[in-house]
């Protein structure tokens, strides 16, 4: 492994403990602040919002200006927004910086993309997935800890303590080294993102499959509490063990053809949506936590398809794409997930069920055209 890699590992498992210490709680600080689930529905969707219109112009601008200054930009800008959100005592200071925190996701597009520099003689499936194992593993001991915290003095205190750990994470990062922009065309000639058609149709299969995986998210921590009688700190313990789910099946799965796994990856959601809608004790939500981590794991895999479809230079603008997808499904989830939770808060699961479903028919059918050899091939890495 490189030293920039290493860099980018600790500086994200550092990340995942302070951010896994509060992201699961997100709804229930909501809803101590004062807002009932449309509202939480609606500020999730500005969340996203917030996440998708970022994603193209930081894709575009890492491939002219840079991943790193993009990428310090985002982590010394999130810790700022951490502790906005740590020192906030009303609903809307809160959520002006819940919003801004979310802005800072724009990093996706350049830090995946240099970690695909950066990787050395890996895949880049296997690169991709490999530092997100490592962000989790972090994040198995964040709500463990933030639960812990949250039940004994107030789910504020876990922001106060998370936004010093995100503070150490960028100290960090910023020690990474620059990466040479890419001026070369390939041998094929510049093709237009926008005149790529395989490209543009894999976009349309992203959005449907993680419309579906996040739709039964957003609202299961209020699930849990409201009808289950779950606890902060068991709610924690449940947030562990879906890091570790994430952790583990990235680094089990992550060596799979993208595709495949990726597959694999939405039948993992499947019964995570299966588990929470059929269960009642916390064994059965335990099994429900782990398995989601298919959702990050289908994620990581449909940059490696992207990738493929893709000319080296272009790879920022085209991991910002569908890094804009990704944020447009979570914008539009949390709003159709609220309003189901406020009429029936068991059914988001069933619908879930239906709609990961039918992800998985689309995607199948698109996957079986396109398995043939990839459009462009995978450059070696410095």
């Amino acid at each position: 492994m490189s030293r920039d890699l290493l860099l980018v590992t600790i500086s994200l498992a550092i990340w995942g403990l302070g951010e896994g210490m509060f992201i699961n709680f997100q709804p229930l600080y909501l809803q101590q602040l004062g807002a009932d689930p449309l509202a939480i529905g609606a500020i999730l969707g500005m969340a996203g919002a917030m996440m998708t219109v970022a994603q193209v112009p930081a894709g575009y601008l890492a491939d002219r200006v840079g991943r790193r200054p993009l990428m310090w930009a985002s982590w010394i800008f999130g810790a700022a927004a951490a502790w906005a959100m740590a020192l906030a005592t009303s609903l809307n200071v809160f959520v002006i910086g819940l919003l801004l925190y979310t802005l800072t996701s724009f990093v996706l597009a350049p830090m995946n993309s240099y970690i695909t520099h950066a990787r050395g003689k890996w895949s880049v499936g296997r690169a991709l997935t490999f530092v997100s194992a490592m962000y989790n593993v972090g994040a198995v001991v964040g709500p463990l800890v933030g639960g812990f915290i949250g039940q004994r003095w107030g789910i504020q205190t876990i922001y106060l303590v998370a936004a010093v750990i995100l503070a150490v994470s960028t100290a960090i990062v910023l020690l990474v080294s620059p990466q040479p922009l890419d001026q070369h065309e390939e041998q094929h000639g510049r093709t237009h993102l926008l005149r790529n058609t395989r490209f543009l149709m894999m976009l349309g299969v992203t959005f449907v499959a993680m419309f579906a995986m996040y739709l039964p998210q957003p609202f299961t921590p209020n699930f849990l509490q409201q009808q289950h009688s779950l606890s902060i700190e068991s709610i924690g313990q449940l947030g562990s063990i879906g890091s570790l789910g994430n952790a583990g099946l990235m680094l089990m799965l992550g060596h799979l053809n993208a595709p495949l796994a990726f597959f694999i990856g939405q039948a993992l959601v499947l019964i995570y949506s299966f588990l929470l809608w059929q269960s009642g004790g916390f064994v059965g939500f335990a099994g429900a936590y782990f398995a989601l981590g298919g959702y990050r794991l289908a994620r990581s895999m449909l940059l490696a398809v992207g990738r493929s479809l893709v000319q080296y230079a272009e790879v920022g603008l085209a991991f910002g794409l569908i890094e804009t997808v990704n944020g447009l499904a979570v914008m539009l989830a949390p709003m159709l997930a609220g309003w189901i939770f406020d009429r029936s808060p068991v059914q988001v699961y069933p619908v879930s069920l239906g709609l990961v479903l039918l992800s998985m028919l689309i995607s199948g059918l698109y996957l079986r055209k396109h398995r043939a050899v990839p459009q462009y091939k995978e450059e070696s890495a410095a």
